[in-house]
């Protein structure tokens, strides 16, 4: 799949990013990849934006991003509709990249409040969560997209939403099992009712009460395979309501 990226666009750019992840962009990113056990994942960071007439993507198909295509093995794929999606992708990004600056008010930079938090207006949806995760400072910008593609993924259908200038992730019908918030040094990641979880999460006082969390260093190796086993159970949990 690399090799048809790389016919698809030659001057595509290639980064291993979030420890391990290859991440091809172009003017923005156009995909990325990820292995799983039965699958090869390629996501398409824009992929509900752009024309797919093969319908090559088969997963993540609910959001209103992110497109992906589960590769399993011994499975082939048309390699022409293939690269004509890679260059679809980098053409939306270029016309995304060209449009004058003058068209829309310039918008107002994200204030960060103490330990780099960004403050973000109170709001349901993707929208705000996403101004979130863009205005997170340094590492813990690609870490919160980490979490976020995470979160989805493992949830399909998790109602997202802005509150006190932090993401929350809920199911549907139910109260809200996830957030995260930055701190000066890392990235807390909170369940509301983590004391129901197995394993435990490892952060939490005694004034905590059923909360727990896992603080993220920029250094710390993040263990997906555990993290997606806590959202599941907590997703699974009635949930936090405010």
């Amino acid at each position: 799949m690399r090799a048809l990226i790389l016919k698809a666009d030659p001057e595509i750019t290639e980064e291993v990013k979030w420890r391990g992840t290859p991440v091809w962009s172009h003017h923005g990113i156009v995909c990325t990849g990820e292995s799983y056990t039965t699958v090869v994942k390629l996501t398409f960071a824009h992929g509900a934006s752009i024309p797919d007439p093969s319908n090559l993507f088969n997963a993540n198909l609910e959001g209103n991003m992110r497109r992906a295509i589960d590769i399993h093995e011994g499975e082939k794929i048309d390699e022409a509709a293939f690269k004509a999606l890679i260059k679809a992708a980098i053409e939306r990004n270029g016309s995304k990249a060209k449009k004058p600056k003058l068209s829309k008010p310039e918008a107002k930079p994200v204030k960060l409040l103490s330990g780099g938090n960004p403050q973000i207006e109170k709001g349901d949806g993707d929208a705000p969560v996403q101004a979130y995760i863009a205005a997170m400072p340094g590492w813990k910008s690609d870490l919160g997209q980490r979490l976020d593609a995470l979160i989805s993924r493992t949830v399909p259908n998790v109602r997202k939403a802005v509150r006190w200038n932090s993401p929350f992730y809920g199911s549907e019908g139910q109260g809200w099992f996830l957030s995260f918030h930055v701190l000066t040094h890392y990235v807390k990641v909170t369940f509301f009712d983590g004391t129901s979880l197995k394993p435990i999460p490892p952060g939490g006082t005694e004034k905590s009460k059923e909360a727990r969390w896992l603080d993220i260093r920029e250094k710390d190796e993040l263990d997906e395979k555990q993290m997606a086993a806590w959202i599941r159970q907590a997703a699974r949990l009635p949930g936090w309501t405010p």
